[in-house]
């Protein structure tokens, strides 16, 4: 039986979790200065749902899979 080729195993909990913080902080950074000027009067907790709602999508669907296509192609560069 074969061994597993290693570059094709998905990359450990470590490595995804900052992945997922390197899409999540320019995200709501960003999100932060963009509903800054509407949101002066909101709580915080309806500008937390406002942000999350918008950054969440954004990073699971679009910006997540591309940091870790990105990561795979560099991964996959090394060997």
């Amino acid at each position: 039986m074969t061994e597993p080729d290693p570059a094709m195993a998905p990359p450990s909990v470590h490595v995804r979790a900052v992945i997922t913080w390197m899409a999540i902080f320019p995200l709501v950074t960003i999100g932060l200065y963009v509903i800054a000027p509407f949101s002066t009067g909101w709580s915080p907790v309806l500008r937390a749902f406002v942000l999350t709602a918008v950054v969440v999508p954004l990073a699971v669907y679009f910006v997540v899979p591309q940091l870790m296509r990105l990561y795979g192609k560099l991964r996959a560069a090394r060997r």
